[in-house]
């Protein structure tokens, strides 16, 4: 991070193009960009400044934080690139950058983002609706298990602000993925469509996982460390349980090398991997370690040690051939590029080692 913090401290990257970070920064005259300055990864690169910075202390981290998060301002300005993945936005750029500074523009702006994050709830459904309209039909029913990561932020607007409001969304919406995604054998659905007039649960896809009823990877982990992420701010029981429930079944289902599938469920052939679903694994691994008795504590962390040894061992560049970390992510089973660097990758990579160390800076 020494050297590449200083290459791309005016980008805000997502994967890297012959080992050099990409530029989402939406540099686009012509108008908003989806897979530009709205993408949905876009505070991860902020996040892994923040964490350097409570690492090391050093202001460059902190300086390149914050231009990426006055990058994001332009989200609010375009507004049509905006859906649920706010959370992912702007909790770890401006809740971060709160939290470490108290910058009363870095409040404005997470508290904007939580407001806008709570508009999309459907009170019929009790969820929170994911995507806008997509190109191939209505997805005013969508919601899908990314969103366990979003509500944090939603959670945090409450206890800043003490207005319950936010915290009830964020459960209401956490209750509902409880029963609507969670599977009785601890997997999940990706995405569920409920009836937005009327409620109810319509159909389940298969989403970015191989088929309806799979298992995609990425989606158990982040249910795994969302519904620790619900625990941790309310203390409700059934949160950790949940967690611990989708937990086991990862564990059960982690190969003997513990490089992880992009699904569970998928054929032997092509043997598709996505090493940013082992370090999100880890990191909610950890976490569930805090919070269970000590006879069950090294269950948790030494499987997230054997998810993040393989990976270290044998999936990280760690020279100046590549501005990122990890190189086997996998965006989506159906998707034409796998095995290439994803920036919440290197994030949850970092964040797991430095929750080892015992002095991280959470950030959700």
């Amino acid at each position: 991070m020494e050297w590449v913090s200083e290459k791309s401290r005016y980008k805000i990257p997502y994967t890297t193009v012959n080992g050099t970070h990409d530029d989402r920064a939406g540099h686009n005259p012509s108008g908003y960009d989806a897979d530009g300055i709205c993408w949905w990864t876009n505070g991860f690169w902020g996040g892994m400044m923040w964490l350097m910075y409570h690492e090391t202390g050093e202001e460059k981290y902190k300086e390149i934080a914050g231009i990426s998060e006055t990058y994001l301002d332009r989200c609010f300005q375009e507004y049509y690139g905006l859906h649920h993945d706010v959370g992912f936005m702007w909790l770890p750029t401006s809740v971060a950058n709160y939290k470490v500074t108290q910058n009363p523009e870095s409040r404005k702006r997470a508290l904007h983002a939580a407001s806008l994050l709570a508009g999309r709830f459907n009170l019929a459904g009790g969820f929170i609706r994911a995507w806008n309209d997509l190109e191939e039909g209505d997805t005013r029913g969508w919601a899908i298990i990314d969103c366990m990561f979003n509500i944090p932020l939603l959670y945090w607007a409450t206890e800043e602000t003490g207005d319950p409001r936010f915290k009830q969304i964020a459960m209401r919406h956490a209750d509902t993925a409880m029963t609507a995604f969670v599977r009785p054998d601890g997997s999940v659905n990706h995405i569920v469509e409920f009836d937005p007039f009327q409620g109810g649960v319509v159909r389940t896809y298969g989403g970015q996982g191989y088929a309806e009823g799979s298992s995609w990877t990425r989606g158990q982990t982040w249910a795994l460390y969302g519904f620790m992420m619900s625990y941790i701010h309310t203390g409700k029981e059934e949160y950790l349980h949940t967690a611990k429930r989708i937990a086991h079944y990862f564990m059960a289902n982690i190969p003997e090398d513990g490089i992880i599938p992009v699904d569970f469920r998928q054929p032997p052939e092509p043997k598709l991997q996505d090493d940013t679903a082992a370090v999100i694994a880890a990191c909610g691994l950890i976490e569930i370690a805090k919070a269970v008795g000590e006879c069950e504590r090294e269950l948790y962390v030494n499987t997230a040690l054997k998810l993040l040894k393989a990976v270290e061992q044998s999936r990280c560049d760690w020279t100046e051939a590549s501005d990122s970390i990890l190189q086997y992510g996998s965006e989506a089973y159906h998707r034409g590029r796998h095995h290439h660097p994803i920036i919440y990758g290197d994030y949850y990579f970092m964040e797991a080692v430095f929750k080892l160390k015992g002095n991280d800076l959470y950030l959700w």
